[in-house]
């Protein structure tokens, strides 16, 4: 098969779905399939990397961050010429995947509409929960992209919330795919599909082999060592977490990995606190390096609420056997066990002071040597060849109507 995906982004910035889908594209073509990745062409000194990959079909873009990381496509007349332009070189295409949930998600409907193609549609976003958390006037921003989507996808029905927006986008999609099992319950609760798949996002089968099989990094019994991961912005909840760190007032040790919009502030907060003993920026990492990072800490912590769609970090944690702080209910009810919940498990607690005491029982449970171990299951089940092999059968589901 030859399955063209479209991401909003393209696949080599940083973002859990970029990952996934470079990992998807990589076991695909292992299965003997091609893979075609359309996605907005990348700026700045990184714009080069991997750009004579055939693979990567790239379209011409904006900048929308000061950093160059990301970029916007428009999804008019000219996009879909140029869609047709970097497509006129490849294979034939039998299945369409859109893996984006705007620009990108309008041209990939569109492609397939033109040629007669199944669409396989993975959800990744919560837009009500992310508009909510990063815009002033989310509502406002809804009714607008609902008018959008109208226009860019004509006959993709009405509405004004963020459900009708994803029902909307997904309206003749053959599949919709979630990537955890919460999230695809929530989809069909709203009518976004009535059937869901849920496929976890997975990882490198071998690098997970030789993380596991390596020697972690000796871990100070003392002070425990928390870990950090995420994009610098609001929905993430990274300042929240800072001040928790400071109102647990125990011993411990904070990496920070990820960069972002709030990074200034993240960092007058930590000294504000006085917390530059306690709080390591480290940047933006490596893949490999980040999580090398994570089974070198004694937990890591989850802050967001509400925003994942499956929330990668957690599961990482789990297979690489480090327990995880999670503040969202429905991630850590997916991964089980190994979790310290931040106030009850059965409601989300967005309170500074939850998150605080979540911090404090895991510190003194690792003092203790007395963590939760996460489930073994986590590690065999978080693995990209078992989730490419539940993408391939919904494939040949689709093909076969």
């Amino acid at each position: 098969m030859h399955i063209v995906m479209f991401a909003d982004q393209h696949v080599e910035t940083l973002g859990g779905a970029q990952v996934s889908t470079r990992l998807q594209r990589r076991y695909l073509e292992r299965a003997g399939h091609t893979v075609s990745i359309v996605a907005p062409r990348r700026h700045g000194p990184r714009a080069s990397v991997n750009a004579a990959d055939p693979a990567y079909r790239d379209l011409p873009s904006i900048p929308v961050t000061l950093d160059l990381e990301y970029s916007f496509t428009w999804p008019g007349a000219r996009s879909d010429a140029a869609v047709e332009r970097v497509l006129a070189s490849r294979p034939h295409a039998d299945i369409v995947h859109v893996q984006a949930d705007f620009w990108s998600a309008f041209l990939g409907y569109r492609y397939a509409r033109r040629h007669g193609l199944p669409v396989v549609h993975t959800m990744h976003n919560r837009v009500d929960v992310g508009l909510r958390a990063t815009t002033p006037c989310p509502g406002l921003l809804l009714r607008a992209l609902n008018v959008w989507r109208r226009r860019a996808m004509p006959g993709s029905g009405p509405g004004s919330d963020g459900w009708d927006y994803l029902r909307g986008l997904a309206r003749t999609a053959a599949a919709v795919t979630a990537p955890s099992h919460h999230f695809a319950r929530r989809l069909e609760r709203h009518g976004v599909a009535e059937r869901v798949d849920a496929i976890w996002n997975g990882m490198d089968d071998e690098l997970l082999e030789r993380m596991r099989a390596e020697d972690a990094e000796a871990r100070d019994g003392d002070v425990p060592h928390f870990v950090w991961i995420g994009r610098m912005s609001p929905e993430k909840r990274l300042l929240p977490f800072l001040r928790a760190v400071a109102r647990a007032a125990v011993p411990m040790r904070v990496e920070v990995i990820g960069d972002g919009a709030q990074r200034r502030a993240a960092r007058r907060l930590v000294r504000r606190y006085g917390l530059e003993e306690t709080v390591r920026f480290l940047g933006g990492l490596p893949y490999e390096q980040t999580l090398a990072r994570v089974r070198a800490a004694d937990a890591l912590v989850q802050t967001s609420l509400g925003f994942e769609t499956q929330g990668m970090t957690p599961f990482e944690a789990a297979a690489l056997g480090t327990p995880s702080v999670m503040s969202d209910p429905d991630i850590a009810a997916e991964v089980g066990s190994g979790v310290w919940h931040v106030g009850d498990p059965s409601r989300a607690d967005p309170s500074v002071d939850a998150l605080a005491e979540a911090l404090r029982r895991a510190a003194a449970d690792i003092r203790a040597g007395a963590a939760p171990v996460p489930d073994p299951a986590v590690g065999a089940r978080f693995r990209q060849s078992a989730s490419t092999a539940a993408m391939i059968e919904v494939y040949e589901r689709v093909r076969s109507r």
